[in-house]
């Protein structure tokens, strides 16, 4: 900062001049220090990577189709390396797919009874895919049952920003080629580092009428 000779006061010397532009330069950086401290300033470094949340339709399929790869991916580890090992696989898929992190997940699997038939924490959710918790008895594990395929059939794909639900059918194939359908509905949002994770799983075997 430097003062001209237009800037100068009436009655000042140049010697006073020369004077206080030192005096100002050192005040000005120690006031600019004080308000970053205080957070009036924020350095350009300090700003936040902003993440877009919207979804497109090919994040939507590729993640259905990612979670049928991991169901035959997890039987396999189970034909494999047996239950130790299909619980280790899941547990990754779990953490990867689901939203258990960020709080409840409304998961309500196909083969499960009251008063056990909603998954909504990562326990019920781990012991309907591979089994062996005794809090819950009942499951034996879905992954567990050697499926070789796993299809996606979806009726509609709703996208409304940064949430997507999808409605249809999944088919699974089991090691005698015989098919099974269920009806499924996810519902999927964006993570901060922008991987969809499934809030929403409601599955359940078709009605099939009297």
């Amino acid at each position: 900062m430097h003062f001209g000779s237009r800037l100068d006061p009436p009655g000042r010397s140049g010697i006073q001049l020369l004077q206080l532009e030192t005096q100002m330069k050192k005040i000005i950086p120690s006031a600019i220090a004080s308000l970053l401290i205080a957070g009036a300033i924020l350095p350009v470094a300090a700003k936040e990577k902003v993440v877009d949340r919207s979804i497109t339709e090919a994040e939507v399929l590729g993640a259905q189709q990612a979670w049928c790869k991991a169901l035959v991916d997890i039987s396999a580890a189970n034909s494999s390396g047996g239950q130790p090992a299909a619980r280790a696989l899941a547990e990754k898929v779990i953490d990867s797919a689901y939203a258990y992190q960020l709080g409840a997940v409304l998961f309500k699997p196909t083969l499960t009874t009251s008063p056990q038939t909603f998954r909504t924490a990562r326990d019920g959710a781990l012991a309907y895919f591979v089994g062996g918790n005794p809090a819950f008895p009942n499951d034996t594990g879905f992954a567990l049952k050697g499926w070789t395929k796993c299809e996606i059939a979806n009726s509609a794909v709703l996208i409304h920003g940064d949430v997507a639900s999808t409605l249809g059918n999944v088919l699974f194939t089991d090691p005698d080629g015989k098919v099974t359908t269920v009806d499924k509905t996810w519902t999927f949002v964006k993570d901060g580092a922008g991987k969809l994770r499934i809030v929403v799983h409601h599955s359940s075997l078709p009605y099939a009428g009297r």
